[in-house]
């Protein structure tokens, strides 16, 4: 199926409705009976799914990374003043404007056969992309760097696969359980919860990436101005039995420090 996320090109999601436009299609094609699972890069998941469906995290994880793709430049750091860097992500946007103020951040949408076709013919000195969508269409050798965590925390649940159901589609939840990725599951959910926390959507600039080593769970995560003039950034650990109340709780540290500020009116709420 090709959704509506999909077919409109020349805006910025945050413009046109969010993450909602790649999933709420397939929702109404399994609610028919047309379909039924749907698999998403989670990172294009609303945080909060409709009560008659469910979702399973599959695994391994991918590579969670922001990737350059530039046909010049080996690095960030080697871009000159004003050249011109295209994301279609606000969360990249804020931390690109906040550690490389001299350089033009410019919207890029499109499949990536289309943003590549535009890097190509010079519209841009390089784009940023997942680095998991890439190696998963065997674009891997278009990465001329791998962005460090330190410079872009990655979106919520970032190279990781969720699959949709049915909540009352038993059969279908049976058949998905061998599926099932436990540290996946654990990391996407500690980074949702987080950004569910703090109204998370594709038009507030944040991000989160947790890690699993053992049973100890460490979750990063950030909320910036889109200009980049201010981003707050905190980390917090737990086990692996807390991820849920982990990722809230790394939310609350972010508000306590001002974050509430930075999101305006989505979290008052909350």
């Amino acid at each position: 199926m090709t959704t509506t996320g999909d077919q409109i090109l020349d805006r910025t999601l945050a413009a046109v409705g969010g993450k909602g436009l790649f999933v709420k299609e397939l929702e109404v094609a399994m609610s028919e009976g047309r379909a039924h699972l749907a698999v998403h890069s989670l990172k294009d998941v609303p945080m909060v799914l409709p009560p008659e469906f469910d979702m399973v995290v599959t695994g391994p994880r991918e590579d969670p990374r922001d990737a350059l793709v530039s046909n010049v430049f080996a690095s960030l750091d080697s871009l000159p003043a004003g050249a011109v860097v295209g994301t279609s992500s606000l969360r990249r946007e804020s931390q690109l404007r906040a550690r490389f103020p001299h350089l033009q951040v410019r919207p890029l949408r499109g499949n990536l056969d289309t943003r590549l076709r535009k890097l190509d013919s010079g519209e841009y000195q390089a784009i940023i992309l997942a680095a998991a969508g890439l190696t998963r269409l065997g674009l891997a050798e278009r990465i001329r760097a791998h962005i460090s965590l330190d410079q872009s925390i990655p979106a919520v649940g970032q190279g990781a696969l969720g699959i949709e159901f049915r909540i009352d589609d038993a059969a279908t939840r049976a058949a998905l359980q061998p599926l099932i990725d436990p540290a996946a599951t654990a990391r996407v959910t500690a980074e949702r919860a987080f950004s569910r926390r703090l109204a998370g959507s594709c038009d507030v600039p944040l991000g989160a990436h947790a890690t699993l080593e053992g049973d100890t769970l460490q979750i990063t995560g950030f909320v910036a101005a889109v200009d980049g003039s201010r981003l707050l950034r905190e980390q917090r650990s737990g086990t692996l039995a807390e991820a849920e109340a982990l990722g809230t709780a790394l939310a609350e540290a972010l508000l306590a420090q001002g974050a509430a500020d930075i999101l305006g009116d989505r979290v008052a709420q909350r």
